[in-house]
């Protein structure tokens, strides 16, 4: 049985995620015309269903897209350890879960919660899907002895997410809907977490990639690794303390919180002394399709932890907590970082890394720029919305916004030119992984 046999249970997974990928693009371009043409598509569709398109859409790709890289990699360390059969109902209850989510929003039914704002029943094939997800993940990882540090990351990453998926409606089972304070404050806790838990899926991953791309197995077995494991577990835990710091409750959460976004500084300064390191690798590495996503994953982590951390210093996080700050922040995570892992990840396993050519070159120098310079449009109208609501100005909410609509045109040509990159990389990836659904074994 050859490895690409072993793919292709996997490959529905990473088709639909890269799909996914490119529609929560569109959403994404049609809801940031809003910013320069106010209506222009209200009498189709309005914001406040293309935003949750957008942002459900990008979701959904990240999970899914984490799902089939895990699934992937585990397939090439131990093949056929997986169940066909539950992997395609895995599959159709998410299908079933994305289906009924979108066909909700085109028709303005609601009832969830930020950022998961679909119909709470809708999230009953999405968390069925991970149960299977992960007693597949602990079937597999219990026939590896000893656990590099990328099992450890998709064990962790995957039973966590679960649990915080599940506390995300525990407003739907208990009175926490008449508590409103309360009911923010798990919401907000909810969200920094569930990020710190498909983040150990992904960035074991990268981990996984990098002994990959090398041929051995010293990167997910060093002492280092391990360390960096359990900081980012720890970080899984408890850095969601400063989501809270403008919400009014127990002082001792916004100083572990504090405290605890602090040790960020810790993985800033690793990456900084890695870099000499990597930048001698590149040479050796760059004709890779996957190298060079995981590498450009690699400085997105360095710009977006380097704002996270500054985000998370309570006097600026007053200006930053509500502005385009926080959105360049969490579009140069899930961009810059989750997305270039994913699509590193999808090219390694399909094989298509020693076809280099200068048009996939130019594509994947031109995505970075265009994600910079979207991020910092952003960031240039977060700071400018920061410094007006915390100013004692009688300026307007609308003279501010129509002052912020040079940003906006920015970030919307970049966002175009994004689109434009991911629908190239997404389509080709897309033939290459049907291609390989259709071949005969």
């Amino acid at each position: 049985m050859t490895e690409n046999n072993h793919l292709k249970p996997i490959a529905p997974f990473m088709i639909l995620a890269l799909f996914l990928m490119i529609l929560g693009a569109v959403f994404g371009c049609l809801a940031g015309l809003e910013y320069v043409i106010p209506g222009y598509i209200k009498p189709y569709i309005n914001f406040s269903q293309l935003r949750p398109m957008h942002v459900s859409a990008v979701l959904f790709w990240i999970l899914l897209g984490a799902n089939a890289s895990v699934y992937a990699a585990l397939s090439h360390l131990i093949p056929g350890v997986f169940s066909k059969l539950w992997m395609r109902i895995q599959w159709i209850l998410w299908c079933i879960a994305i289906v009924g989510i979108f066909a909700s929003y085109a028709g303005s039914r609601f009832g969830g919660r930020e950022y998961w704002e679909f119909h709470p029943f809708w999230a009953i094939p999405i968390a069925l899907s991970w149960v299977i997800f992960v007693v597949q993940v602990i079937n597999a990882i219990r026939q590896i002895r000893p656990w590099p540090v990328y099992v450890w990351m998709w064990m962790t990453g995957s039973v966590f997410f679960l649990w915080i998926f599940a506390e995300n409606y525990f407003w739907f089972f208990t009175g926490l809907r008449e508590k409103a304070i309360v009911d923010m404050m798990v919401q907000w806790k909810v969200n920094g977490s569930i990020v710190g838990a498909w983040n150990q899926l992904i960035y074991g991953t990268a981990f996984y990639l990098m002994d990959r791309i090398q041929g051995q197995n010293t990167v997910g077995r060093s002492r280092l690794a391990f360390a960096m494991y359990f900081l980012g577990l720890f970080n899984l835990m408890f850095n969601w303390g400063h989501h809270l710091y403008t919400l009014p409750g127990i002082t001792k959460v916004r100083y572990i919180g504090y405290i605890v976004s602090m040790t960020e500084w810790v993985f800033f300064a690793k990456i900084i002394h890695e870099w000499k390191i990597s930048l001698s690798e590149a040479k050796d590495y760059y004709h890779l399709n996957s190298y060079k996503f995981v590498m450009a994953s690699k400085l997105w982590l360095f710009l977006n932890m380097f704002t996270a951390i500054l985000m998370s210093i309570p006097v600026l996080n007053l200006y930053t907590h509500g502005t385009h700050v926080t959105v360049a922040h969490a579009m140069g995570t899930t961009i810059g970082i989750n997305t270039m892992i994913l699509l590193g990840a999808s090219f390694s396993f399909v094989q298509d890394d020693k076809k280099r050519t200068k048009e996939k070159t130019c594509l994947f120098w031109l995505l970075q720029i265009s994600l910079l310079v979207f991020v910092l449009a952003l960031l240039g109208a977060g700071i400018c919305k920061g410094m007006w609501q915390m100013s004692d100005t009688s300026v307007s909410f609308n003279v501010m916004m129509r002052s912020l609509r040079p940003y906006f045109k920015m970030f919307l040509g970049a966002g175009f030119a994004l689109l434009f990159c991911l629908l190239l990389i997404g389509s080709h990836l897309i033939k290459r992984w049907f291609a390989l659904l259709t071949k005969d074994a």
